[in-house]
C-alpha cells in the first residue's frame, strides 16, 4: 500500500474512532443530565463537542447547546455564554436558547447584550403560543437589563465585605447566626473537610455538609469545623434554620442515588446538649417527584417557610409555608403574589422583626438571584402576617450584584449580618459576605421569670401601642424576648403565664439619634407560693414605714390593679430575737400599716388580709436563693434551731434578715367575679 493511501486510511480510522467516542460521550452526558449530575454531563458534552469535526456545523451546534445547558445549571456563566453563542452561530438554537443566554449575560454584567437577547426571545415567543407563559419572565428581564446599570451607579447605604475567614476554595453558602448573642455561625460548604470521599456529579466538588464557627469569650470567631455527629452524611446537607429555642434544626438534605434523579427534601435534627442528632426526613406532602428545600422558621416559631417546585405554584420554584403546631404540621400553602412570580423564588429567611427576605430571578433585578425584602403591610388588627399582604423592596447594590445573592442572616435586630454570593467567582462557587446597613433601631429586650425563681419559657407577652400595634410575643427558653419598636409611640406590655399573676410595664419611646435597647423585667408572682416584697423598711421597733419603702409598695399597688380579681394575705414576719408575743403584735401592726398604704392608693380593703406572724413562720429557702447564699440548701427552714447550728455569725445574721420580711400569698383569684355576673 502506498504511503499516501496508508495515511488516508489512518485518518479515516481516526475520524471513525472520534465519531464513536463523541457518540459515547453524548450518551453518557445524556444519562448524567437526566440524573441531575450536570458537572459530569458538561464534561461529556465538552468531550463530544471537541471531537466533532468543524465542518459538521449542525452537530457541533447541537452539542454546544447541550454543553451550554449543563454549564448554566452549575453556574459556569462564562462557559455557558460561550457555548450558547456557538449554538447561535451554528443556528442550532431551541425556543429557550435566547432567554437562557440573556439570563447568563445578565449574570456576567453584559446588560446591553442581555437586552438584545431578551428582545430576540420576545419576538419569537409572540409567535409561539407554547412560550406565552415565559413572556412575563422575559419582559421582566428586559426591564432589569435596562435598570441594572443605574442601580449599580446609584448604590445604597449597604456596606458589603467578603469574609475570607469563613471561605475556602470551594463553596460556602446560606449562613445562619444562632444564639442569644449571635455567637454561632452555621453554614453549608463543599470544602475538602466535608465528609465522604466521592466528588458530586452535580457540582464536581464534595457533597455539601453543615459547618459551624463559634465566637470565643473575646468575641473572636474560631476556625469553622464540620459538625461532627450523625447530622452530616455522605449525601448533601445544608441550608439550615432553627426554632426560636435553638433546639430543633430544619435543613435541606439530598441523598445519593446512582440510578434515579435526586430530589431535595427537608429534614429535622434535634440538639441534645451540644450534639445534633441524625437528620430525619420531614414529610410535607405525598408528592415524591418534587423538590423541597431551603427551610426557614418564622421568628414566632409558628411557620415553616420553604422552596418547592410542586404543582400549584406561580412559576418554577415558589416559596410555600406550613404551620408548625404541637400536634404536627398543618396544611401546605403557597405564599402567593407578590412574592412568587413566573420565575424562581428561593432561600427564604427572616429578620427578627418579621420581614421576610428571599431571592428571586422573577422580579426585576441585577442578574442571577437577587435578594428582596417582603415587608408585612401593617394593619390595626395585625392580620397582615396571616393574610400574606406584603410590600416587596429591592435593596439595591452592593447587597445585590450581577451574580447570585441569597441566604441572609441577621445579628439580632440590627440590619447587619452575613449572606452568600457567587459574585466575581469564575466557577460560580458561592462565598460568605458580611453586610451592614447603618440605621437607627430601637428594641425592647425583656425577661419573664418567677419572682424569687427562674425563667418562664412558657410565658407570653402582649405588646400594645397607641399606634395600633397589638402583638402576642412568645419568649425563648431563657425567658427572654426581643421586639423592635417605633419612636414616638406609647407602649403597654403585659407578661402572662398560667399559674402566675400578670405583670405590666409601660414605655414611652422617643426619637433618638442612635440605636437603643430598652431592658424590661417581668417578675411574675406565683399564685401558689409566698412572694416576698423586697425593700420594705420600718422605723426601728415600730410599724412606721420608711420613705424608701414606697417604690416597692407602689409596684405592689400596680400589680394588684393589673390583677383586679386577686385577693391576698399580706403578712409581716420577725426573726426569733425578742419576746414572741411582742414580735407577733409588732408584725401585725406592720402588716396593717402596709394594708393601709395599699387602701390609700386605691386597692379595695376587702381584697387585703393583714397577718402578723412574728417568728411563727420562718422562711423556707427556694432554689434560686441558694445561688446568693451557697451555704443554704433548697427547702431549708430558717428556724431558730437551724440558724444557731451555723457557726459563722455573718451567716446567722443573713438568715435573720431573710426571716425579717414582708410578703403576700394569693388567697383567691375570683374577687369581684360574682358581683360582675
Amino acid at each position: 500500500m502506498k504511503n499516501w493511501q496508508l495515511a488516508i486510511g489512518c485518518w479515516l480510522l481516526a475520524l471513525f474512532l472520534m465519531g464513536c467516542g463523541a457518540e459515547q460521550a453524548i450518551k453518557k452526558g445524556d444519562r448524567f443530565y437526566a440524573l441531575g449530575e450536570y458537572y459530569d454531563a458538561a464534561a461529556q458534552y465538552k468531550k463530544a463537542y471537541s471531537q466533532t469535526p468543524a465542518k459538521e456545523r449542525a452537530l457541533r451546534g447541537q452539542r454546544a447547546l447541550k454543553m451550554a445547558e449543563s454549564y448554566r445549571k452549575i453556574n459556569y456563566t462564562q462557559k455557558a455564554i460561550a457555548a450558547y453563542n456557538n449554538a447561535v452561530r451554528y443556528k442550532q438554537t431551541d425556543s429557550l436558547t435566547h432567554l437562557h443566554l440573556a439570563e447568563q449575560l445578565m449574570k456576567n454584567g453584559q446588560y446591553k447584550e442581555a437586552a438584545k437577547s431578551f428582545q430576540t426571545f420576545l419576538d419569537s415567543a409572540s409567535l409561539n403560543p407554547k412560550l406565552s407563559s415565559l413572556i412575563p419572565v422575559a419582559r421582566t428581564g428586559l426591564r432589569s437589563s435596562q435598570k441594572a446599570p443605574t442601580w449599580k451607579e446609584e448604590g445604597s447605604r449597604y456596606i458589603v465585605k467578603r469574609e475570607n475567614f469563613f471561605n475556602s476554595r470551594r463553596s460556602e453558602y446560606s449562613p445562619m447566626l444562632v444564639g442569644e448573642e449571635s455567637n454561632q455561625l452555621f453554614f453549608t460548604s463543599t470544602r475538602n473537610q466535608a465528609k465522604g470521599d466521592e466528588l458530586s456529579g452535580i457540582t464536581g466538588t464534595k457533597n455539601a455538609d453543615i459547618f459551624v464557627s463559634t465566637k470565643d469569650d473575646k468575641g473572636k470567631w474560631q476556625r469553622p469545623e464540620v459538625i461532627d455527629s450523625e447530622l452530616n452524611s455522605d449525601g448533601e446537607e445544608g441550608v439550615c434554620s432553627f426554632t426560636p429555642d435553638g433546639r430543633t434544626m430544619y435543613l435541606t438534605q439530598c441523598k445519593t442515588d446512582g440510578q434515579y434523579p435526586r430530589y431535595a427534601n427537608i429534614a429535622t435534627s434535634q440538639r441534645s446538649d451540644a450534639a445534633w442528632s441524625k437528620a430525619t426526613e420531614l414529610v410535607l406532602t405525598r408528592d415524591t417527584l418534587s423538590a423541597y428545600a431551603h427551610p426557614a422558621v418564622s421568628p414566632d416559631g409558628e411557620w415553616l417557610y420553604f422552596t418547592s417546585n410542586m404543582p400549584g405554584g406561580k412559576g418554577g420554584y415558589d416559596i410555600w409555608r406550613v404551620r408548625l403546631t404541637s400536634s404536627g404540621l398543618g396544611g401546605v400553602e403557597n405564599v402567593g403574589a407578590p412574592i412568587n412570580t413566573a420565575g424562581d423564588e428561593m432561600f427564604p429567611t427572616f429578620r427578627p422583626n418579621g420581614d421576610l427576605y428571599f431571592s428571586s430571578n422573577g422580579h426585576e433585578g441585577m442578574g442571577g438571584l437577587d435578594i428582596y425584602i417582603a415587608k408585612p403591610i401593617e394593619t390595626h388588627d395585625n392580620i397582615s402576617r396571616n393574610s400574606q399582604l406584603y410590600i416587596i423592596e429591592h435593596p439595591g447594590y452592593p447587597l445585590n450584584s450581577q451574580g447570585d445573592d441569597f441566604g441572609m442572616t441577621f445579628e439580632g435586630m440590627n440590619n447587619k449580618g452575613f449572606f452568600s454570593s457567587n459574585r466575581g467567582d469564575g466557577k460560580g462557587w458561592d462565598h460568605i459576605f458580611s453586610f451592614e446597613k447603618p440605621e437607627i433601631i430601637q428594641t425592647i429586650k425583656g425577661w419573664v421569670y418567677e419572682a424569687e425563681g427562674y425563667e418562664l419559657p412558657q410565658a407570653q407577652v402582649y405588646l400594645i401601642g397607641n399606634d395600633g400595634t397589638n402583638l402576642k410575643l412568645s419568649v425563648k427558653g431563657d425567658g427572654s424576648f426581643v421586639q423592635e419598636i417605633k419612636p414616638n409611640v406609647d407602649y403597654v406590655l403585659l407578661g402572662t403565664c398560667k399559674g402566675f399573676l400578670n405583670h405590666q410595664e409601660q414605655l414611652r419611646v422617643d426619637s433618638v439619634d442612635e440605636s437603643m435597647e430598652y431592658v424590661l423585667q417581668f417578675p411574675l408572682a406565683s399564685i401558689t407560693a409566698p412572694v416576698m416584697i423586697d425593700n420594705i423598711f420600718y422605723d426601728f421597733d415600730k410599724a412606721t414605714l420608711r420613705p424608701e419603702s414606697t417604690e416597692s409598695l407602689d409596684k405592689l399597688v400596680a400589680l394588684l390593679k393589673d390583677n383586679p380579681n386577686v385577693a391576698i394575705e399580706l403578712s409581716a414576719h420577725c426573726d426569733y430575737k425578742g419576746p414572741a408575743e411582742y414580735n407577733k403584735l409588732l408584725s401585725q401592726r406592720r402588716a396593717e400599716t402596709v394594708v393601709q398604704y395599699l387602701v390609700e392608693h386605691g386597692i379595695e380593703a376587702d381584697r387585703l388580709t393583714p397577718m402578723g406572724y412574728g417568728k411563727e413562720k420562718p422562711k423556707t429557702i427556694r432554689k434560686k436563693l441558694t445561688e446568693k447564699y451557697p451555704f443554704l440548701k433548697e427547702n431549708d427552714v430558717l428556724t431558730e434551731e437551724f440558724i444557731k447550728t451555723l457557726e459563722n455569725d455573718e451567716q446567722q445574721e443573713q438568715c435573720n434578715q431573710l426571716n425579717r420580711r414582708t410578703e403576700f400569698i394569693v388567697l383567691r383569684t375570683t374577687y369581684g367575679l360574682t358581683q360582675k355576673k
